[in-house]
């Protein structure tokens, strides 16, 4: 069983939440609490920027995801825009979570509250070449809806 890789967090002054850490052994993401001075409410259709009071030196070839937490997003409609967020290797600001509340009633976020999941995935370097043409497929550029919606 792999031991998997070191990040290092580092704290902001003011932060007594606990370090990010997965609910459970199997687990895939850490949480991230709302590390707030005090609450935010998020009436329907609005969002929020919401720290949580940590910093991350995420490993050379690696990024962290930051995704919504499924009971939060069912329950009460709180999701994550640009989710998922990304973490680059070379960041090393606070972590903040962009939260929308897409529900019908207005949702309060207190300070030590879960509101996102931090995933890390492995990052392929990648190389462009300008090309005149591209290789045919047989979907070509059908995109949106393209390829049907029944199996």
């Amino acid at each position: 069983m792999s031991q998997g890789f070191l990040v290092l967090v580092r704290r902001l002054e003011g932060n007594d939440l606990p370090v990010p850490r997965r609910a459970t052994h199997g687990s895939s993401g850490f949480d991230l609490a709302a590390c707030v001075t005090e609450p935010v409410i998020l009436r329907p259709g609005t969002r929020a920027l919401i720290p949580t009071g940590f910093c991350v030196a995420v490993p050379e070839g690696y990024e962290a995801q930051i995704r919504p937490r499924s009971g939060l997003a069912w329950e009460r409609g709180v999701t994550m825009l640009n989710s998922p967020g990304t973490i680059d290797s070379d960041y090393r600001g606070e972590v903040r979570v962009i939260a929308v509340n897409l529900g019908a009633e207005p949702v309060t976020i207190n300070r030590g509250d879960r509101i996102a999941q931090m995933i890390f995935a492995r990052v392929e370097p990648a190389h462009m070449e300008e090309a005149r043409e591209l290789p045919e497929t047989g979907r070509g550029a059908g995109g949106f809806g393209s390829s049907g919606t029944t199996s």
